[in-house]
């Protein structure tokens, strides 16, 4: 669902709703494989010279997923211990790293998993730090971190831009059958994303050093199958009442078909924040 530059953002889950949509995900772990997109090649770029998750580096995945992170990190050398509390999402993560990769999927929740005694270099979220307990999700990942060891978030947003329109024109289906839909909502466009509610929960914690911030866009194109697959991995579209899921992917199948020739394109902002522990 799209967002205007005042609202919420796309990852910041009603503290109400968080616990309940974050267990989600692991419903079809296998239409989640398929259909959510990699990150680009910039990011992990980035992750290496800021956190540096690297060659021989020890890392700390939290919220693995199904390897999308896990599997490139691994491939540029890093020892990662991936923490993922879905146990079919951790299936799957283990079977995408499957054939050496120096990585271990572990089936727990991060709030809860009891921390091994040698501390990580860094400890890497990508796009799951959200889901974790805003209660302790700080104070548990400075505690698995070495002294000046890093804490990497990624985070992703949908911003203006690809098929502009249909974005406008997509949330009259969402105003339609999704009764949390507040009308006129706009995707931001990326300049006004803000992502400093990030920067002062870290700062507030007392753990880290200042928090570097980096930037990435990309745009990806659907067919129309393949972007209904991928509206049946947001957490919110799949705690609709059947009924209105349907009803709403529908709407969005005759508006792309209808309208768009069958094929959209929607712009993500990666963002990554990287903080030192004290």
């Amino acid at each position: 669902m799209t967002r205007g530059a005042d609202a919420r953002r796309d990852d910041s889950p009603e503290e109400s709703r968080r616990a309940l949509l974050a267990r989600i995900f692991d419903e079809d772990a296998e239409l989640y494989d398929r259909a959510r997109p990699g990150y680009p090649p910039g990011l992990y770029d980035d992750l290496a010279e800021l956190a540096g998750a690297g060659p021989g580096s020890r890392v700390l995945e939290v919220g693995c997923g199904t390897g999308q992170a896990t599997v490139e990190l691994a491939a540029r050398g890093c020892r990662i211990t991936a923490v993922e509390a879905g146990p079919r999402m951790a299936a799957t993560a283990r079977r995408n790293l499957a054939g050496g990769a120096e990585a271990e999927v572990v089936t727990a929740r991060f709030e809860s998993w009891p921390l091994p005694p040698e501390p990580y270099d860094a400890v890497v979220s990508a796009t799951a730090f959200h889901w974790i307990d805003p209660a302790v999700r700080m104070t548990r990942a400075a505690d698995a971190l070495r002294p000046g060891g890093a804490l990497a978030v990624v985070r992703s947003q949908h911003v203006r831009g690809g098929t502009e329109e249909f974005f406008v024109e997509v949330q009259r289906c969402y105003e339609r059958f999704d009764p949390r839909t507040p009308p006129g909502l706009r995707p931001p466009a990326a300049a006004d994303v803000d992502g400093s509610d990030h920067v002062e929960e870290v700062a507030r914690s007392g753990r880290f050093g200042p928090t570097v911030l980096r930037r990435h866009e990309q745009d990806l194109t659907y067919t129309t199958s393949a972007y209904l697959d991928l509206l049946r991995t947001y957490s919110g579209h799949r705690a609709l009442p059947e009924p209105a899921r349907n009803g709403l992917l529908g709407c969005v199948e005759a508006l792309i078909e209808g309208r768009y020739g069958g094929r959209v394109t929607k712009r993500c902002l990666i963002e990554l924040a990287v903080s030192h522990r004290r």
